[in-house]
C-alpha cells in the first residue's frame, strides 16, 4: 500500500514515516500544501495522512481541491487537540476520519488500516482466500494455519491482491501503489517478487492473466 503522508513538523514526519515503513506501507512525503496537492492530483495513493495546518496551502483547502477534482482516495487528517471546529470543518470537506494530536501510533495505524479496508469494502482485518490468511494488524500471513515468512516487499504485494479478492491487477498498478514516487522501479521488479512469493504459496495461488497481470485464487486445502 503507498500512502502520502503530509506533515510540516519534521521531527512528526520523521517519527510517521518511520512508523509507516515499518508497518510495511510505501511512503510519500509532503511538508506543503502546494506539494501535497500536486502529488494528490497526479500519483495513485492508497490513502492520505493529512495535517490541517500547513504552510503554503493549508490542509483544508488541499482537501476540498482534490474531492472537487473527484478524487476519492481516503484522507485521514490531523487535527489540534480541541480544534472541534476543525474536526467538523475536515469531515464537511470530504475527510474520511481525524484524529487529534497528540496521538497514539498504533491508533493512527488501526485507522489507516481500517480506511483501506472500508476503500475496498472489506470490513474484516482478517483477509482471507481459500487456507490463505493475512491478518492486517498483525502483518502475519498463515496457510493452512501455519505462518508464512515473508519480507516487507512481499507482504505488501500479497496484501494489495489480498484486498482485491477476484480482480486482475495490472503490472503497472503494482509498481505505482508498492513503491514510493523515489524507488527504483526495475522494469521486472514486480515479476521477481511475484516469483519469490509463488515459491512460498501452493502452485497456482496467484495467477498470471496473459496481457493483464496477476490475480490471487484460492488455495486448496492440505491433503489430511
Amino acid at each position: 500500500m503507498r500512502i502520502l503522508l503530509v506533515e510540516d513538523e519534521p521531527t512528526l514526519r520523521k517519527q510517521l514515516r518511520d512508523a509507516l515503513t515499518e508497518a510495511a506501507y510505501a511512503v510519500d512525503l509532503a511538508d506543503n500544501g502546494r506539494d501535497a496537492l500536486h502529488l494528490g492530483q497526479t500519483e495513485p495513493f492508497d490513502a492520505v495522512v493529512l495535517d490541517l495546518g500547513l504552510p503554503v496551502l493549508d490542509g483544508l483547502s488541499v482537501l476540498r481541491q482534490w474531492r472537487q477534482a473527484g478524487l476519492t482516495l481516503p484522507v485521514l487528517i490531523l487535527t489540534a487537540r480541541d480544534s472541534w471546529h476543525e474536526k467538523v470543518a475536515g469531515i464537511d470537506a470530504g475527510a474520511d476520519d481525524y484524529l487529534s494530536k497528540p496521538f497514539h501510533m498504533e491508533e493512527l495505524l488501526a485507522r489507516l488500516r481500517a480506511l483501506i479496508r472500508r476503500a475496498q469494502g472489506i470490513a474484516s482485518p482478517l483477509l482471507h482466500c481459500g487456507t490463505l490468511a493475512l491478518d492486517t494488524r498483525s502483518s502475519r500471513v498463515t496457510l493452512d494455519g501455519q505462518h508464512v515468512n515473508l519480507t516487507s516487499h512481499e507482504y505488501r504485494l500479497l496484501a494489495y491482491l489480498m484486498l482485491r479478492p477476484g480482480q486482475v491487477v495490472s503490472r503497472t498498478e503494482l509498481n505505482e501503489h508498492l513503491y514510493a514516487q523515489d524507488f527504483d522501479r526495475d522494469s521486472n521488479t514486480i515479476e521477481v517478487f511475484i516469483g519469490r512469493l509463488r515459491r512460498k504459496l501452493p502452485p497456482d495461488t496467484i495467477e498470471t492473466v496473459r496481457g493483464l497481470g496477476y490475480r490471487l485464487t484460492a488455495a486448496p486445502r492440505a491433503e489430511p
